[in-house]
């Protein structure tokens, strides 16, 4: 799937290349759609170098289908996700051995797509950049997005009461099946100071962590509700990319603010991310703890619907591309070429 000139959507054929030195050749089971994917299509977040520019996609799931001469992790038909830089909303990607994570024993192939974005940066937020601590207080915005999801489910799996806010009752109430403490839907026209005081109450006290994905005044909402020492870790600006902050507060209360992204790091960090996410995360998979949120499932031939509903924020979770498996009797070389 390819962005064009003018921001629209389409399917293009492309050459697949064959792995060298320790890459490895992915059929792509799905990929998951994110905002960051409208924000590029839009010229706002371009893609990294290295990666293609107009062919979308931050997150797969697939089985290897070949290996390059240095990959001696993995092995043909291994079942496999992660994150990179682009791309992923393919037939066929080729990332590095290293940054490839597992499927989960027991997970459908097709649903981890929806894991690696959401949980990968729920686990960076809430852990490597939060230090979350059990018992702990969070405070989470647009919970009902696909990060929002595995931010609900992770910082319950790891001791701490979560708390969100949202658009719509529905997705609230959804979201307190997957171990919501309590939420908010924010109401048209509220005023910061209402919200905050809302949530102070629904809560029981202020935060000890927040994780913004919206940026904008989001972010400054989310810092005055915060407790003496507390952080907030911002993940996305779909909001607004500025923002206006009460210094004398934060350092008053000595509050952090912390900026974090995926997409573009080095793969020798996304490879040390890989072995962390195996360590800890896999676990809580396998024991039903977490799980991944699947809104809709579309052929990656119905792309411009997807990203249409993701724009519109209709979806709960995930929503999913599907780029359909090789036509019969061909292989992967002669049909995958720019899916």
């Amino acid at each position: 799937m390819v962005f064009g000139a003018d921001a629209g959507i389409g399917v293009q054929a492309r050459e697949v290349l064959a792995p060298r030195a320790d890459q490895v050749l992915v059929q792509v089971a799905a990929a998951g759609c994110n905002r960051a994917d409208l924000l590029q299509r839009d010229g706002r977040y371009p893609a990294p170098a290295g990666v293609p520019s107009d062919i979308p996609g931050l997150e797969f799931s697939g089985t290897v289908v070949q290996v390059g001469e240095l990959a001696h992790g993995l092995r043909v038909g291994d079942r496999v996700m992660g994150i990179y830089g682009g791309g992923a909303q393919a037939q066929y990607l080729l990332v590095p051995e290293s940054i490839c994570v597992p499927v989960p024993e027991g997970l459908d192939v097709v649903d981890a797509g929806a894991l690696p974005e959401a949980f990968f940066t729920a686990y960076e937020a809430l852990v490597e950049q939060g230090g979350l601590r059990r018992g702990a207080r969070v405070l989470v915005n647009a919970v009902g997005s696909g990060v929002g999801t595995a931010l609900v489910q992770l910082a319950r799996a790891l001791g701490a009461q979560v708390y969100g806010t949202t658009r719509t009752q529905a997705k609230l109430e959804q979201c307190e099946a997957l171990g919501l403490s309590g939420g908010l839907v924010v109401e048209e026209g509220e005023s910061p100071a209402t919200t905050r005081e809302r949530l102070v109450a629904l809560a029981g006290g202020e935060f000890d962590l927040a994780v913004d994905l919206l940026g904008g005044s989001h972010l400054s909402l989310l810092l005055a509700a915060l407790a003496p020492q507390g952080t907030v870790v911002s993940l996305g600006f779909i909001a607004a990319q500025q923002a206006s902050l009460d210094l004398a507060t934060i350092i008053a209360r000595r509050l952090r603010v912390v900026g974090t992204s995926l997409r573009g790091r080095p793969n020798h960090e996304k490879a040390v991310l890989a072995r962390r996410i195996t360590r800890d995360l896999l676990p809580l998979f396998a024991s039903g703890e977490l799980r991944p949120v699947v809104d809709r499932r579309f052929p990656l031939e119905e792309a411009a619907a997807a990203y249409a509903r993701m724009e519109e924020s209709r979806n709960f979770g995930k929503i999913l591309l599907l780029p359909g498996a090789p036509v019969e009797g061909k292989s992967h070389d002669e049909t995958a070429r720019g899916r």
